[in-house]
Order: structure tokens, then sequence, then C-alpha cells
């Protein structure tokens, strides 16, 4: 089986050294020419994780167009406010019958789309039925050390979402498949904006208690999106939903919580964002779940007031204050 994947970052070259691992070629696309340089003579994504060894079976190319051409499958994993452009450029050159797997996460900014609603607006009808779409708690770090984890796989064809869970399966990577693909998007997405408070929490020298309401919270307000946009609630208790949240929201290799410790620390969202060499979808994100909330008339607090901090500078302890002194509620509302 030849396999190729749209982005080098460090999520599509955990999921190429797992594909390797099973024995699969498989092709990784990236624009820098010293990264696939690395990548074929070294065996290392010197940018991303220089510190692992990855699979012999696992290449690079810099021409995408290489990359997706005469290929079994096709993993899609670039920043997913670069996707449109890229599904453009790749939409005549896919070959006819392969599933598609995307394992981008967010929502556009411009239009409030899912990533599922900009692969079904930007190619033929043909491909809807091959594509499905991976998320769940996975550091890729820990992917390509081979630590044991658990995602979904949602596709609207269930033979489609059945292939793929065959094909990603492995020692130690186990997938799950549900239908429910706005639910496992939802999850995937708006996970990374509560991780940005509870990083913001953790800056700020908060302890265990405030972290876990922010979980908790931020679950509540995941899961009325979800709703509002015809999700299954039970999908936000499984790995794209709670299981995701949790990890990104405690784990110390979580961008989006890092972004979050670092303005709680006191630094400029700018400064933050220029120093660092991967996307932290968590901040576009905000703009877009901000919006959409707006938009469907869904309360979302915890969204709200991060997108006061990182589009308004409000101070992140006036974020703290609002969010402990809003309405008394009942819970579950």
């Amino acid at each position: 089986m030849k396999i190729g994947i749209i982005g080098a970052g460090s999520f599509g070259t955990a999921l190429g050294s797992i594909l390797a691992d099973k024995g699969y070629d498989v092709t990784l696309w990236t624009r820098s020419e010293d990264q696939a340089r690395s990548i074929n003579e070294k065996h290392m994504n010197t940018k991303h994780m220089p510190d692992l060894v990855l699979p012999e079976k696992l290449k690079a190319d810099t021409n995408l167009i290489h990359v997706v051409k005469d290929k079994d499958m096709i993993v899609s994993a670039p920043p997913s406010h670069a996707l449109s452009g890229i599904l453009k450029e790749i939409k005549d050159h896919i070959p006819p019958k392969v599933p598609i797997v995307s394992a981008s996460k967010g929502i556009e900014n411009e239009s409030l789309r899912l990533v599922s609603e900009i692969f079904e607006s930007e190619l033929p009808g043909q491909f809807h039925s091959q594509l499905s779409y991976l998320s769940g708690p996975s550091f890729a770090k820990e992917m390509v050390k081979r630590v044991p984890t658990i995602v979904s796989i949602a596709s609207k064809n269930e033979a489609t979402a059945k292939r793929v869970q065959e094909i990603f399966s492995f020692t130690y990577f186990r997938t799950y498949w549900t239908p429910d693909v706005v639910g496992v998007e939802v999850g995937g997405a708006l996970k990374n904006v509560i991780a940005i408070a509870a990083g913001v929490a953790d800056g700020l020298g908060f302890g265990q208690n405030t972290r876990a309401a922010l979980i908790t919270r931020g679950l509540n307000e995941i899961t009325r999106m979800g709703i509002k946009m015809g999700a299954d609630p039970m999908t936000f208790l499984g790995p794209s939903g709670m299981g995701d949240l949790v990890l990104t929201c405690c784990g110390e290799g979580s961008r989006n919580r890092t972004v979050g410790f670092r303005l709680g620390k006191g630094e400029k969202l700018k400064d933050i964002l220029a120093s660092m060499n991967e996307v932290a979808e968590g901040v576009k994100t905000t703009l877009s779940a901000k919006n959409l909330s707006d938009k469907l008339g869904v309360e979302m607090a915890i969204t709200q007031e991060v997108y006061r901090m990182l589009y308004e500078d409000k101070d992140p302890k006036e974020v703290v204050k609002a969010l402990m002194s809003r309405d008394l509620k009942r819970e579950g509302v």
C-alpha cells in the first residue's frame, strides 16, 4: 500500500510514522527542501522532532502532486487555515475510490466552516463517500515513541470508516469508528480554545481545582455547541471529546496550553506566536468559535473570555474574575 500524507508537521509525521511502522510505503509532503532531505537521508524531522528516529519506509517529497498521485490512501494534516487552498490544488489529481483521511482540527475564520465542510465544498461529490476524520488524545511525539494511543475515526460512510480503522490500527494505536462527523470535528476544534484557558490558569499559578473546573465547564459548552450543530452528545464522552480535552488541557506538550500558560505569565500573544515553529490552532479557532456561538446563539462563556483576551487584550486576571462572577446557574446549563 502506498500512502501520501499532506503536511510534515508533528502530527502528519507521527501518523506517517505509524503507517510506515506497519510496513506501508509512506510519503510526506513538505514545502521545505531541507526538511525533505533530513527525513529521506537521516530519517529525522529535525524541525519538529529532532530527537526521534523515523521508520525507513517514511519518505518526504516537496512536490504536492507527486505525494497524492497514484496513492492507495491520502492523509491530510495541514493547519486548517491552509486546507482550502491545498484541496483546490490537488482535487484533479486524487485517485478515484481511495480513502481520504483528514487530521486537521479547526473552524475556518471567514466562512465558519468545519474541516468536513471545507472538504465537501472543495472536492467533487464523487469523493464525499471516501472522506473520514481522525481525532483523539494523541500527542505526536508519543505516537512516534509507540506509546499506546486511541483515536476516533469518523465518516458518514460506514465502509470508509471501517477501512480506515483497519489501515491505521496497530499494536500501539487503537481506533474506534463513529458516524458522528460533526461531533468529532467540534470536539477536536473547540478543545484547543479551552486548553488556552487552562494554560492561562496554570500560568497565573492556580491549582488543580481551577483546571478541573475549566475542563468540566469547557466540556459543557463544547457539547452545547455540538448539539446545536447536530452532533450526538455521547460523542463528547469519547476519545475525540473528553479524551482529547483532558490531554490538551493537562499535557505539557500541548501547544495551545503553552500559549495560555505564557499569556498567564504576562507575555504578549504576538511574541509567543513568533517564537513557535508550529501552529497553535486554538488561537484562530477562538475567533471562529466566538463568531459561531454568536451566530447560532450558543452561550460559551469560556470561549468568549478567551476571545477577549486574545483579540481585545483583556488582562488574564480579569478573564478569571469575569468567569467566577457570572450569574449563578443550575448544573448542566
